[in-house]
Order: C-alpha cells, then structure tokens, then sequence
C-alpha cells in the first residue's frame, strides 16, 4: 500500500455456489483521484463496490484479503463502526436514480435522515448542509422542491438528489456504480461535469464504476479493466486507452462505435 493511498485494496470473494467471483483484486486510489474501473456485465464491478462498503456480506459472501481505507482495515471492523462510515467517509451513488429513493418520503426528508445518521445539531444546522448539498448538485434548495416526492422527479433529478444525499457529510470516496447509465446522452454529460465540479471543490476521490467507456475516457484519472473477477490492466488513461496491453483491453477498445474523446486536464 502507498503511504498516501485513500484506499487499497486486494480481496478475493465467494458466494455460495459461486467461487471466485473476484480473484486477488487490487485497486489503489489517492486523496482526489478519479479511477474508472471498467468491465462487462457480469464482470464483478458492482461486487466490489459492495464489498468496499462491505454489504456483500449480507448476500452470504465470504471475503478474504484487506480493504485499507484511511489508514484502517475495513474487514477487521464491526457492524456498528461500518454503519458510522457508511455515508460519511464512504459514500455511494447507485444505477437506477428512483430505486434508490424511498417513494413514501418526501426528498427533504430523506435528506434529514441521512445527515442525523452522522451529525448532531438543531434544525438550522441540518438546513444549511442540505442546502449547500443541493446547490452542490446543482439542484432547487427551496421548500417547493424538498417537499416532492420521488415520483414527481425526472430520473436526473433523482439521480442529482441521490448524489446530493452522498455527498451531504462531504465524504472522502464517492463510489459511482453504473451512475449514468440509466440516463440520457444530455443528462449523462451534466452528471459526468457534475462528478468533476465535486472532485474540484471538495477534493472528493471518485470511484467510478461503467461498461461506457466514452463516460470513463472523459472523466477519469486512471482505468482498471476487470474481467471475469480479476483486474487485467491498471494504468493512465491516456496510456490505457492510446496503448492497451492486455488482449482483453483491445478487444473492448475496438468495440467502441465511435472515438473516445480523451479527458481534459483538470
């Protein structure tokens, strides 16, 4: 592990009648890096962000190796210490936008709910986080808007209000799981400048999860390609997408329709 990694990782994970749903993966990211880990469907990308968030043990998983997040072993802590993590230091923002919202409750509400699970304080101050929240994911913060329901949302919107919610006690890792995918090319563009906006101002690292390789060649640091549970190439974007190694890597890249556009530096 780098002394100055935010998280580093190298697991390997069963499910009951499936082993070897991941192999030895081993990722690092840095304070304010962004990191595209890429793979079909299938491919584990969405085990490991459970298993980062160590959820995949509700599933049954049996995990071996270390997660090192901020200098401490994930898979040695409790229950208790990952659910006071959970949305606070680690935060994730998931694929379908409404899924992820309860349809009972009101957006404000919900909002509420998630800043008391991490912070003590009087209305006033759970006000002015949740404003600052959603004028961050670029969102109305007035009483019209928090007293929604999901149902009266567009799919960006929720999406902007589940990132709003991620990022409410401004964590260290956001990890984005598919977060575009169900969005449209317009919506897709906003939320990918979006992520960036956030990695600017708050210095948030940013694990972002996709098959869309466009969307990762815009947005992110360094790639690591993932395929069957293992992790086949790591490197630069630019070196991964001008002069990919692996077999595996090529083939992905030649399937792209069009040319990626690679990301700006930032």
């Amino acid at each position: 592990m780098k002394a100055d990694a935010l998280l580093s990782f190298r697991v390997s994970l069963d499910y009951p009648g499936h082993a070897g749903a991941l192999r030895d993966v081993h990722l690092e990211i840095g304070p304010g890096e962004i990191v595209g880990l890429v793979g079909e469907s299938g491919s584990g990308k969405s085990t490991i962000a459970l298993t980062l968030l160590r959820l995949s043990s509700l599933k049954g998983a049996m995990i071996s190796g270390e997660i090192i997040f901020e200098g401490e072993d994930l898979l040695k802590k409790s229950e208790a210490e990952l659910r006071g993590l959970r949305g606070r230091r680690m935060s994730i923002v998931l694929q379908s936008p409404l899924a992820s919202l309860n349809p009972a409750l009101r957006i404000g509400t919900q909002l509420k709910e998630a800043w008391r699970a991490h912070a003590e304080g009087g209305a006033e101050d759970c006000r002015g986080v949740i404003s600052l929240a959603m004028r961050s994911a670029q969102l109305p913060d007035d009483d019209e808007f928090l007293r929604r329901r999901p149902s009266q949302l567009s799919v960006g919107q929720a999406q902007r209000v589940n990132i709003a919610m991620a990022i409410l006690h401004q964590p260290a890792l956001l990890i984005a799981d598919e977060a575009t995918s169900a969005l449209d090319t317009i919506t897709q563009s906003e939320i990918l400048e979006l992520f960036l906006q956030l990695n600017r101002e708050l210095g948030m690292a940013i694990l972002f999860i996709s098959h869309n390789l466009t969307c990762v060649s815009s947005l992110c640091d360094r790639v690591a390609i993932l395929y069957r549970g293992e992790i086949l190439e790591v490197g630069s974007t630019d070196k991964i997408f001008s002069f990919p190694k692996h077999p595996y890597t090529q083939r992905l890249l030649n399937a792209i329709p069009s040319p990626c556009v690679a990301r700006e530096e930032r």
